[in-house]
């Protein structure tokens, strides 16, 4: 039987509430350099799957207006206390009514949404110049704590989606997605040839503040809670080993096109 698409799991989708004030403490923030990139294409903005509005708020200091979609209630409702005006809809059924912005962005997100119903009601709310930009990030821990954080994994959660041996994470888990991205863009036939940003960074985590943001993560929002406090655990007990703390290398890739 084919694998479905993520944006047909709106159990996933929609899981991340459970860990709403968690997910806006934890997650890390996008490189400003990007923000401020998508902020030069003008001041409305709409951001899909705003989540709790950590990308929202990072434009809204940039000097952009935003509005953002959201589909789960939880989430929203922290959005909006941070001051993200935030709709309740899925992308896909969402009422622009009549509404334009010179941006629609998405982070962490895109792939919750059909990839060429999302670009087609991209389209409608954007006008000729208007940028459409989807990004995402990939961690990849210090190679020191990688391979014992892989062994707990094995042990504990051997059927979690997994990063081959030896192989970037950013080449692995995105290929797929960014393809997707690209040709969902491309079908709909009202952007520009889709192009990529990337931006890396490092942050150091000590070992509360990552164990803090591993329940977060798409593939542990719905884990067992005694398999989850033994990976956690284990994490743990790996990054007391290395001293307790250690260095994350992310990256943030951005594919983005504008309205013709």
């Amino acid at each position: 039987m084919p694998i479905k698409p993520p944006h047909h799991h709106r159990d996933a989708a929609e899981s991340f509430g459970l860990e709403a004030e968690r997910y806006d403490r934890s997650r890390p923030r996008y490189p400003a350099a990007m923000m401020e990139r998508i902020a030069d294409a003008g001041p409305r903005v709409l951001d899909v799957g705003t989540g709790t509005g950590i990308a929202a708020r990072q434009l809204q200091a940039a000097g952009c207006t935003v509005l953002g979609v959201e589909p789960d209630e939880r989430m929203a409702a922290v959005a909006r206390g941070h001051g993200v005006q935030t709709e309740i809809a899925t992308f896909e059924t969402w009422d622009a009514a009549g509404r334009t912005f010179d941006s629609v962005t998405a982070g962490q997100a895109w792939h919750w949404v059909d990839p060429l119903a999302g670009a087609a009601k991209a389209a409608q709310v954007l006008p000729p110049g208007g940028r459409l930009v989807l990004f995402w990030y990939v961690a990849e821990p210090a190679p020191e704590v990688a391979a014992a954080f892989g062994e707990v994994y094995a042990r504990e959660a051997p059927d979690l989606p997994s990063i081959p041996s030896g192989k970037p994470a950013l080449d692995v888990y995105y290929s797929v997605m960014v393809g997707t991205t690209t040709d969902g863009i491309a079908r709909a036939g009202a952007f520009s040839e889709p192009e990529q940003w990337r931006y890396d960074w490092q942050q150091v985590y000590t070992r509360d503040a990552w164990l803090d943001q591993v329940p977060t993560a798409g593939t542990h929002t719905r884990l067992p809670r005694p398999v989850l406090d033994r990976i956690l655990g284990g994490l743990g007990a790996a990054i007391d080993e290395v001293g307790g703390s250690f260095t994350v290398n992310y990256a943030a890739v951005a594919v983005t096109a504008l309205r013709r």
